[in-house]
């Protein structure tokens, strides 16, 4: 949203509908103006949606807006924008909602631009939440997009315009036609197609969401909305990783998944959207927070003295420190005793730790660097440095130093040797490629591969026979935890399709049916006197016959009438001529002299033998 300078259309501090004051300006969309405002009756804090003007005059619009108005204020949830009120008053058409002091989603891509996967799923997780809470109470929101996700300032996510969108796509007014595409960059293909969405719409959303958040940009663009519309319906919406490399694979099942163009091939529910994004977030290391010079920088520490945990704010500290109680001193010859006994002991502990056999330094802290930059931190020094155990880390990157022996701060002779434990970064293993394999084979390999067996699911594959295995869940090639379930995808042969009647149809409409159910197009062109020039004469196989997706289908397009051959006309009688061409089907420009005294043909154009399309004109000359 845009944030205008106070104009004449400014409400701030003006009294709405004798109970909301305006406060001040909060945001401009395309839909309405945003202002905070005390709700005088309640005494409480509001976010008040003025709609525009041109929306307001809308009988329909309005009508529609209060309607589904009232249905979201029965949508509760902690992470729903909640609905107060709504009204129309001296023209005004506003909504009285919940809140939220903070930024929108946009406001944090913009500020901090791609997010790590971990970041973004801790973000999308309440968003998924709130969708399945809607959508089981028979909610669809219509519009996912970052400028509907809000995140207050003590880090609550919500969702926000629920039922808006559906008042605006249904208005049949001038007024209010093509709102809904300025967001098409979000919108499932069957909005586009057809205007419909169910709880699959908004999980299609969902997944561009999730996908411009870890990418920084969005799978579909285009110089018009149209355009990108066009991709939605036709384009599969590419991988993250093809965008950004350095992205965890497991962010590409979460968004193919969900941003299937068959609505039936995606998450069927928010619930299994969101059991996905739980199961991958625990597999993930925690989100590394987003710094903000605005806010008060936390972290804990460890004091070695009080050997607890200690937290520390900029500029405060907290647990401050206790020192223990002083015991009586004892008297007499023990005590004497034991002084002679400790100096004794002292000394000879002087002597070996400085000069005798015990001399030892701090091993140095190298705990977080490569192999070769501890190399060069202790170059200075005689220490040597050897490569001890390797390990796998879910938290430590490859190659990076993950402990040493002695620990650091741990005594070490000057020239004592340091053992490195070196990270092999996360415990992965890929999933073989087992497609075209048998189960019993997959499974095999599957298992040996450190990975569990999961369950089969059957699907139609136009390349892989009955029986065989088209693919897996997550895909071949996935880099996954040990021990991670993997599904089998089990083909069915080709999806069965009936052919469609498309004689007659122009033969642009009518590839593009063909092609959408999976077939190929085997186009021929012939000549027809009855079927207009790129229009389809006829199909093989006919129209309601049943073939497997991917089959052939013939196709015979016109290209019109036949051409005529423009007889000779010369020297012949006019009348002649002209009833020569009509027979023909050509028509006659007749063009006569001053004086015609033969009423005879001179000339013609075009000349004899010329072959023209039927219908055309030939230019005779009577003299």
């Amino acid at each position: 949203m845009d944030f205008p300078a106070s104009g004449a259309d400014s409400l701030v501090g003006q009294l709405v509908d004798n109970r909301y004051q305006v406060t001040s300006l909060l945001a401009r969309g395309g839909m309405a103006t945003v202002y905070v405002a005390t709700d005088l009756r309640l005494d409480r804090v509001v976010a008040l949606k003025v709609m525009h003007p041109h929306l307001a005059s809308d009988p329909g619009f309005v009508a529609r807006f209060q309607r589904e108005a009232r249905s979201a204020a029965r949508l509760s949830h902690p992470h729903v924008v909640g609905v107060y009120d709504q009204g129309e008053s001296e023209g005004k058409v506003y909504l009285a909602m919940e809140y939220i002091p903070g930024r929108t989603l946009r406001d944090v891509l913009s500020e901090y631009g791609p997010l790590t996967l971990e970041q973004s799923l801790v973000l999308l997780d309440p968003v998924i939440e709130a969708l399945d809470a809607a959508h089981s109470a028979g909610f669809v929101h219509r519009d996912i997009k970052p400028e509907n996700v809000l995140i207050s300032d003590d880090g609550r996510v919500k969702v926000a315009d629920f039922g808006l969108a559906r008042a605006v796509a249904s208005s049949e007014s001038t007024q209010t036609a093509g709102m809904i595409i300025g967001t098409v960059t979000y919108l499932a293909p069957e909005q586009v197609e057809s205007g419909d969405a169910d709880a699959r719409s908004d999980i299609y959303s969902t997944g561009i969401l999730l996908f411009e958040m870890i990418t920084g940009t969005v799978p579909h663009s285009g110089e018009s909305p149209l355009s990108i519309a066009y991709k939605h319906v036709n384009s599969d919406v590419p991988e993250p990783t093809s965008i950004r490399t350095d992205i965890p694979r497991e962010a590409d099942a979460l968004v193919l998944s969900a941003t299937r163009r068959d609505p039936a091939l995606r998450y069927q529910t928010a619930h299994e959207f969101l059991a996905d994004v739980r199961r991958i977030r625990k597999s993930l290391p925690p989100p590394r927070p987003f710094v903000d010079v605005r806010d008060t920088l936390v972290v804990s520490r460890e004091d070695p003295q009080l050997g607890n945990s200690q937290t520390t704010q900029t500029g405060k500290s907290f647990s401050p420190r206790e020192f223990p109680e002083k015991k009586p001193r004892k008297k007499g010859l023990l005590v004497t005793l034991g002084l002679v006994i400790a100096i004794a002991i002292a000394g000879f502990a002087g002597w070996w730790l400085a000069v005798g056999p015990g001399t030892n330094i701090a091993a140095p802290d190298l705990i977080g660097q490569t192999f070769e930059q501890a190399q060069t931190t202790i170059a200075a020094t005689e220490l040597r440095l050897e490569t001890g155990e390797s390990i796998f880390s879910e938290t430590v990157p490859a190659g990076v130093i993950v402990s040493t022996d002695p620990e650091p701060g741990g005594g070490i002779k000057p020239d004592g040797t340091i053992s490195a434990s070196v990270s092999q970064g996360p415990e992965r293993y890929l999933v073989p490629d087992v497609k075209g394999e048998t189960p019993e084979v997959a499974s095999t390999a599957i298992t040996g591969a450190n990975l569990a067996l999961g369950g089969r699911t059957e699907a139609f594959d136009n390349n892989v026979p009955e029986g065989l295995v088209a693919k897996t869940d997550p895909k071949i090639g996935s880099e996954l935890k040990p021990d991670t379930r993997v599904d089998l995808i089990i083909s069915k042969g080709p999806k069965p399709v009936n052919v469609p009647k498309v004689v007659g149809t122009r033969i642009k409409a009518a590839n593009d049916t063909l092609t959408a159910l999976g077939l190929e197009v085997n186009r021929s062109d012939s000549y027809s006197e009855s079927v207009d020039k790129n229009k389809v004469i006829s199909v093989k196989p006919k129209a309601g016959s049943t073939v497997n997706s991917g089959s052939t289908v013939d196709v015979v397009v016109s290209k019109g009438p036949p051409p005529v051959t423009v007889p000779n006309l010369v020297d012949m009688p006019r009348k002649k001529a002209i009833a020569a061409l009509q027979k023909l089907g050509l028509r006659a420009n007749v063009q006569v002299g001053q004086v015609a005294p033969l009423n005879r043909v001179i000339s013609q154009t075009p000349a004899p033998g010329t072959e023209i399309p039927k219908g055309s004109v030939v230019t005779i000359r009577i003299i």
